[in-house]
């Protein structure tokens, strides 16, 4: 019954780290757009930006991806054969990936608070879909619980990736045309 209770934790957390971090992308995307403003409205939203950033990180992100963590964990622990299996040991290298996004995510907002970034909002959009081919990538080897189609799963995620980085090229043309008919 533990297991089962640590299962529907995990679940829950996983769900909020992830809305944390596509959040978390997408405020970068708007911070770094800011710059675009006069130099009173930056202040203005780069200050705002901050605020908004932190509480989200701190509030909801991290403890998120540490209550994600022991859940797992303590699954581990009422149920160990799981690190047997080949479906999991690849899992945990997608959510080993996933940690470091996080903490990589961590950088740039410190980057973008002591306003040192150099990354533009394309490549922030480009940054966020990283996220979304890890969270493919768990939920189909859990639901699948196959490695074996490591092939086809790799092909299928590399074709997400430039379908993704596609339709960031096309709102991006789409966002510049837009505003230049204003």
């Amino acid at each position: 019954m533990v297991y089962l209770y640590a299962k529907s934790i995990h679940i829950i957390f996983v769900i909020c780290w992830m809305a944390g971090l596509f959040y978390m992308v997408r405020l970068f995307v708007y911070h770094t757009e800011a710059k675009l403003k006069s130099a009173d409205e930056y202040q203005i939203l780069h200050k705002q930006f901050i605020i908004m950033e932190s509480k989200l990180w701190w509030v909801i992100t991290t403890p998120a991806m540490y209550l994600t963590i022991v859940a797992g964990l303590v699954m581990f622990y009422f149920n160990p054969a799981l690190l047997q299996t080949p479906w999991m040991r690849v899992k945990l290298g997608f959510v080993l990936g996933l940690i470091v996004y996080h903490f990589l995510c961590q950088r740039i907002m410190r980057l973008l608070k002591a306003e040192i970034s150099k990354w533009t909002s394309t490549q922030l959009r480009l940054w966020n879909e990283v996220a979304t081919i890890i969270l493919f990538a768990i939920v189909f080897i859990v639901v699948l619980k196959s490695a074996v189609n490591w092939i086809f799963g790799l092909t299928g995620l590399i074709f997400l990736s430039i379908l993704l980085m596609i339709a960031v090229k096309i709102y991006k043309r789409y966002r510049n045309n837009h505003s230049k008919e204003k």
